[in-house]
């Protein structure tokens, strides 16, 4: 049979940083959830790939696994190494016997983090996440510095010549950013297949979970409730009894889907310059696309729903920031900002090196006004040089200024 054609690859944010870090790193753990592209960045750069989760390319890794790294044609891409757990050790002594730069790729589910007590590659292979696909990266724009070092330089965004509505950003954001289904699929076929990455995660993942807690139906109402308040300042409690299960069990569900990098947290800020700053942190789904699918919403329906909207937007602009992090020279950290009883609250709050800050928030709006800007205004108020710069992202067409450091601007200057 005919091999299909091969898609050009597209660049990841992380390639350049990749590129620069393995000229002096012997080895790299790569990590992030299933689907994002690890195995195809890595597998690319590879002079050997070993594939752990077939059997035939395993069985000597099972059986000796610092015998079988020798001899093998460097750099290596150990593909799937939570199969083979044994080649985590064996790659971190084969990095002490022999330092030399880009020697070795582990890549995989970081599942098995939550099943080993001991991490046996401290300090040898340095972690990498990947990330779903921004928009930047589905586009291959890459030709202008991160939207953090813009804004920490003064430099001005950009709005692209085709900048959508909020219909064509509600699009964007449920064509997914894992790359198989943003990239080759579209329609009922991209639908079924993010359905069927949230079955999977029911009915196979689940097993890494102590018995008496492998319940898909559970499993399943908490992961729909936490769809429900991604991008939201909400308490464990309220997620967890909306679905019906115990503290103990969501904290279990919790872990298991923070280990597989589908759920993410993003901390409160804190200072001792702000009174009454609430601790809990901001939950998000990583891919706004999985908070449709797990709700079987479209577009349309979505659209219907102002609280769904709001989140599904909130959710796929802290998408475009994640991956960024990294690979900025900024060096950029996220949080969010929210006092007690909600008097004050900044949707994300970036903390660049020198404790300089830029605020950003997300409004499900075309037109944004003053008011939209008032918790940024108090924010730059209260902080004063340490605020470089405010953002009110918005789904309408123009960029201006709504005061002093606080502008107005399409949500697609992140990829402009």
């Amino acid at each position: 049979m005919e091999d299909r054609p091969q898609l050009p690859y597209k660049r990841r944010h992380v390639d350049a940083h990749v590129d620069e870090i393995l000229q002096q790193l012997p080895a790299l753990l790569v990590l992030g959830a299933r689907a994002t592209g690890k195995t195809t960045t890595f597998d690319r750069r590879a002079t050997t790939t070993i594939r752990l989760d077939r059997e035939a390319e395993a069985s000597a890794f099972e059986a000796d696994p610092d015998a079988a790294l020798q001899g093998l044609a460097e750099p290596v891409l150990l593909d799937e190494w939570q199969k083979v757990p044994g080649v985590l050790g064996a790659a971190r002594r084969a990095v002490e016997a022999d330092p030399h730069p880009n020697r070795f790729y582990v890549t995989g589910s970081v599942r098995a983090d939550l099943q080993n007590e001991v991490w046996p590659a401290t300090g040898r292979l340095v972690r990498l996440t990947i990330y779903p696909m921004t928009i930047r990266e589905q586009i291959g724009r890459f030709d202008e510095p991160s939207f953090f070092d813009k804004l920490a330089a003064g430099q001005d965004l950009t709005v692209p010549s085709d900048s959508p509505d909020v219909r064509g950003y509600i699009a964007l954001a449920l064509q997914s950013g894992f790359p198989f289904a943003a990239l080759q699929l579209s329609g009922q076929a991209r639908q079924d297949w993010l359905e069927s990455y949230i079955d999977d995660l029911l009915t196979h993942d689940i097993e890494q979970l102590e018995e008496r807690k492998r319940d898909r139906e559970r499993l399943r109402r908490y992961f729909e409730a936490y769809a429900l308040n991604s991008a939201g300042v909400t308490d464990h409690k309220s997620i967890y009894e909306k679905a019906g299960v115990s503290k103990a069990t969501a904290t279990a569900y919790d872990d298991l889907l923070t280990g597989l990098l589908i759920i993410e947290q993003v901390p409160a800020w804190t200072s001792n310059r702000l009174k009454r700053l609430q601790k809990q942190p901001k939950r998000y789904l990583i891919d706004p696309a999985l908070i449709a699918a797990a709700l079987r919403m479209n577009e349309q329906g979505v659209l219907r729903d102002g609280d769904l909207l709001g989140r599904v937007l909130d959710t796929f602009v802290a998408a475009q920031l994640r991956p960024e992090l990294r690979v900025s020279e900024t060096r950029p950290r996220l949080y969010h900002l929210r006092q007690d009883k909600g008097e004050h609250e900044v949707d994300l709050l970036v903390e660049l090196g020198g404790e300089r800050l830029i605020g950003l928030e997300i409004k499900a709006t075309a037109a944004p006004k003053y008011i939209d800007a008032k918790h940024l205004i108090w924010l730059r108020n209260e902080l004063n040089d340490r605020f470089i710069a405010g953002v009110v992202f918005h789904t309408g067409p123009r960029l201006f200024m709504l005061d002093d450091k606080i502008i107005a601007a399409p949500i697609s200057v992140l990829w402009g």
